[in-house]
């Protein structure tokens, strides 16, 4: 009977603690899933934005990657100030007819987090949109 000699609120307090436990870690199974996901889908918007920048610019030289990142530093130099930028993906381009409706979409990485800038072309120059 040594097994019983716990009290009744010790026992409540160890299963509320159980249960606290097992929700915390389904919940981070959870987000870790959906982390995943999202991972999956940035890739995937990646390699379409890769694939849409090469046949773009084998049509149309305006469309280095290289300016292309330029701009796309001086754009967030405007809108956030000086501020560094730990990662530069482009994850969309909009190669529309004629150049003035080109834009180009980038995932900003600052240290404030993440942040979408969309670029323009005007009379073949890119800037914010």
């Amino acid at each position: 009977m040594a097994l019983l000699a716990i009290s009744t609120p010790a026992l409540v307090l160890l299963v509320l603690v159980g249960l606290i436990a097992l929700l915390a870690l389904g919940g981070i199974a959870a987000a870790a899933r959906r982390a995943r996901a999202r991972d999956r889908e940035l890739l995937h918007q990646l390699e379409q934005a890769d694939q849409a920048l090469a046949q773009a610019h084998a049509s149309d030289k305006g469309w280095e990657r290289s300016a292309l990142e330029a701009a796309a530093r001086r754009a967030v130099a405007e809108r956030f100030g000086n501020i560094d930028v730990e990662g530069l993906q482009l994850v969309q381009v909009l190669d529309r007819p004629g150049t003035d409706a080109d834009q180009a979409v980038f995932r900003v990485q600052t240290i404030d987090g993440e942040h979408r800038i969309t670029l323009g072309r005007t009379n073949g120059v890119w800037g914010p949109a």
